[in-house]
């Protein structure tokens, strides 16, 4: 029995002959027609970086923006708010949960990698029909009812001789890397969403203040034209007039209060809470501190922006899988191996004598398939070459809106100069209108003109304020957010994360 064992497992293993001699021109193919393929060069994005930004101003990095960037506004409500946005916002919740998928397709796209073991076990009970094998005649030349027991290992193999596995693991990977730098964009641009929203809520706070201030100027203007009328001084016309004007005034009191429950209802999404269930003290935009940003180089937008690393990330995969195309032109060689026990009765399964294996080889090589691998691989390239015009345009877009953040930034900070002054002069003047008016020496029509151009000047101040704090969070925005301190860039690298070569950072607090 020992013989016959070691026989057939020599002749299971011997390749036969003719094997033997085409085993040098199945290589031969291998090489020809890796030779044959399309080049796999990664396409050069060709990034064009101006060395500064031309609406910055003064020294590049004298005060680039620390992590928590929102904390320059010196708002203890601002910051609690953004702080709880970043852990409970349900964007962000949903782009973590992409990232847990995109490691397990990593995990599973590293399987193939491995090679593939099972356990199996089986017992069965069978009966033969004499009939059909041979009849009453055979009947006492075997068991016609028995038993059969067995239990093995099994593997399989896959040789990744030309990269194809390995590509495509490196292309998972790269996605999940880009996962990771999506989950950050959507970090960013929910505080921005908290920031400008808040802001929204105090200019509503503040335009709602100045309605009701306006109201009593306007009415304290009334009562003095009502006391000129009780004398004679004046018409009903007059009264009309004013009476139109404190009626106005009191008509935007109802739009301001919802625009500001609006907002606060926008805020209440954005921190995942029902609005019944949110409370914002509020206060002014005037109250609010103004940090100064500057921009650093254009060059170290490419690392700092996290859409930029993401589409970079992108890229990267795209040309994994253009490898992976390339490479299922190739033989595939795979590997299978069987071993365990058989017998028919169950005592004597766990015996020397009831082993089994088998071992195979078997390689593929693609002939013909209708076009399918040569469509994969020029599908795969399209999508390489779409994917590096979008890193470009992404870069691009990233100089231009700093570029815009910049020039916002300059202008609404002389905007709001400029109309404070506008404000100054209106309520001077104002104010000279109606001492006039208690003495009688100025027309109605004057002061009417007086009162609208300073309650419209207020306004535009709000709004001037308002415009220059979004403003600023843009450039925050642009810039990708906070930057890490020099001195914990190691710290930085060694917490973050590593996926296909690639340092990710970790999630920024």
């Amino acid at each position: 029995m020992v013989g016959d064992l070691a026989g057939d497992r020599t002749q299971r293993l011997a390749l036969p002959l003719a094997g033997r001699a085409l085993l040098p021109c199945a290589l031969m193919l291998m090489t020809m027609l890796a030779g044959c393929l399309p080049n796999a060069d990664r396409l050069d994005p060709a990034l064009d970086v101006p060395g500064a930004y031309r609406a910055a101003s003064g020294k590049a990095d004298a005060a680039l923006p620390p992590l928590d960037w929102w904390r320059g506004f010196k708002s203890k409500e601002l910051t609690a708010l953004i702080e709880e946005a970043q852990i409970v916002n349900l964007d962000i919740a949903a782009a973590s949960a992409r990232i847990k998928q995109a490691d397990a397709q990593a995990r599973i796209a590293g399987a193939a990698l491995l090679p593939v073991v099972d356990a199996n076990g089986n017992a069965s009970h069978s009966r033969r029909s004499l009939t059909t094998s041979g009849g009453t005649s055979n009947a006492g030349s075997g068991q016609r009812e028995g038993n059969l027991y067995s239990t093995s290992l099994s593997a399989s193999y896959e040789i990744d001789f030309w990269g194809k596995n390995r590509a495509l693991l490196e292309a998972a990977r790269n996605t999940a890397v880009a996962s990771r730098y999506d989950r950050e964009v959507v970090a960013l641009s929910t505080a921005a969403a908290v920031a400008n929203t808040y802001f929204l809520v105090l200019a509503s706070q503040d335009r709602l203040n100045n309605a009701r201030e306006n109201v009593k100027s306007a009415q304290r203007v009334l009562n003095l034209i009502r006391e000129r009328l009780a004398a004679g001084t004046t018409s009903g016309l007059e009264v009309a007039q004013q009476e139109a004007l404190v009626a106005q005034q009191r008509a935007l009191i109802p739009t301001y209060t919802q625009t500001l429950q609006q907002n606060i209802a926008v805020l209440a999404v954005l921190i995942a809470r029902p609005p019944e269930r949110v409370s914002i003290r509020g206060g002014s935009t005037r109250r609010l501190a103004l940090p100064r940003v500057t921009p650093g180089l254009p060059s170290d937008l490419l690392v700092q922006r996290p859409d930029i690393r993401e589409a970079e990330a992108n890229l990267a995969a795209a040309n994994a899988n253009v490898n992976a195309a390339r490479a299922a032109f190739l033989p595939s060689i795979q590997l299978t191996g069987q071993d365990g026990f058989q017998s028919a009765i169950f005592r004597s399964l766990i015996r020397p004598e009831s082993l089994f294996f088998s071992l195979a080889a078997s390689i593929t090589q693609p002939i013909f398939d209708g076009g399918n691998l040569l469509g994969n691989l020029e599908q795969q390239q399209g999508r390489q070459e779409e994917l590096v015009q979008t890193y470009r345009k992404t870069v691009i877009q990233a100089f231009a809106d700093v570029d815009q953040a910049l020039i916002a930034v300059k202008q609404q900070a002389e905007f709001e100069r400029l109309q404070a002054q506008v404000v100054e002069a209106s309520r001077r003047a104002f104010q000279i209108a109606e001492t006039r008016l208690r003495e009688g020496t100025v027309d109605l029509v004057t002061v009417l003109q007086t009162q609208q151009t300073l309650y419209q000047a207020v306004d535009s101040l709000v709004q001037a304020r308002l415009a220059r704090l979004q403003a600023i969070v843009g450039l925050y925005q642009a810039l990708g957010g906070g930057w890490p301190p020099a001195d914990a860039e190691i710290e930085a690298a060694t917490n973050g994360y590593v996926w296909g070569g690639i340092p990710v950072p970790a999630p920024k607090q």
